[in-house]
């Protein structure tokens, strides 16, 4: 049967004042808030919800926002259960959707702020929770907003932070097309958060956690998620468990972030990235000549047998203790 479209209003070039509305839109020059004011427990999503939902706004999957819904109820239960969400904890949630995940992140006693880059998706999942005070949806692109000030702001906030604990977690099935940027973002950010689970794409899930050395998927990234996290493979989630189903299955990953102190000790941060990345851009090269920018290839060879390497080393051979001493053998501040 096919989906009933219904025509959406233009969105006004200039302030408007909205009808009466379970909940307050707030509008800024960059982002719209809807912030929600009351409480309400939603019944379990599967595939007649979702779709309920999005025919309602006459909406279907865009496969260029990365949009596949989650249809088991229990798999978003095994999410918030592996984050071990409690009453009281503030969490960040990436692109909410129908807000199947939000729904039991908020029977489980959390706040939950949601970054929706969907309009029409942040309007309904704003309109679903608009009877609980412990939620807030931004209609914003995750991958361009300023996540750190935007929850150092709500932890701070009276009205949000309901216990004693410092750090908030990030609980999302994400779009798979931006896994990465997602990574990259938040785990240099354990100042503020102390856990982050995601479902992703199973093969990318394997290939971020699992690379093993020597390997064409042993990548910088490899070396930057064990600079700032322990991570941790959870379990596989079937492709049917989606709609609309994608290609490929999907897991769940657990990455358990560092604080600053418990960094790999190195001189500079940047630096250190900086030499790791060069490395990896002449991948079959040895060390010795990709990285000959920063020093000369004897001097290389010298500090890769101080570090208990071969002078043919190349840099899918090295671990990140391997890549941190050679750095400091190497590399000038």
């Amino acid at each position: 049967m096919p989906f009933l479209v219904q025509s959406l209003p233009p969105i006004p070039s200039k302030p408007w004042s909205p009808p009466p509305s379970p909940f307050k839109l707030i509008t800024s020059i960059k982002r719209t808030h809807f912030q929600i004011t009351s409480a309400k427990r939603d019944d379990e999503d599967d595939y007649h919800s979702t779709l309920k939902a999005l025919k309602s706004r006459g909406r279907t999957p865009r496969k260029s926002l990365g949009q596949h819904y989650m249809l088991n109820s229990s798999v978003n239960e095994r999410l918030v259960a592996v984050a071990d969400v409690k009453d009281g904890d503030m969490v960040l949630e990436i692109g909410p959707g129908t807000g199947s995940l939000t729904n039991v992140l908020i029977n489980a006693g959390a706040s939950v702020l949601a970054i929706e880059k969907d309009a029409h998706m942040a309007a309904l999942v704003g309109e679903r929770f608009a009877n609980t005070q412990h939620f807030t949806v931004l209609q914003e692109d995750f991958t361009k907003c300023h996540i750190h000030s935007q929850m150092t702001t709500l932890m701070e906030s009276n009205s949000l932070l309901r216990n004693e604990s410092k750090y908030a977690k990030v609980v999302s099935n994400i779009p798979f097309n931006i896994s990465t940027d997602v990574v990259k973002q938040l785990l240099p950010m354990g100042d503020i958060f102390s856990v982050v689970v995601l479902l992703l794409q199973d093969e990318a899930a394997c290939r971020l956690v699992e690379a093993s050395l020597r390997t064409s998927e042993y990548r910088p990234i490899n070396i930057f998620i064990n600079f700032y996290s322990d991570p941790v493979y959870e379990f596989k989630v079937p492709r049917t468990d989606f709609f609309p189903q994608p290609n490929v299955d999907a897991a769940v990953v657990t990455f358990r972030l560092k604080q600053a102190v418990d960094y790999p000790t190195v001189f500079c941060i940047k630096s250190f990235f900086s030499m790791v990345n060069s490395a990896f851009n002449g991948k079959r090269k040895m060390l010795r000549r990709s990285l000959q920018h920063i020093s000369t290839p004897l001097e290389i060879e010298e500090a890769l047998v101080n570090v208990g390497l071969p002078v043919t080393a190349r840099p899918e051979e090295l671990t990140l203790d391997d890549f941190v001493k050679l750095h400091s053998l190497i590399a000038t501040s």
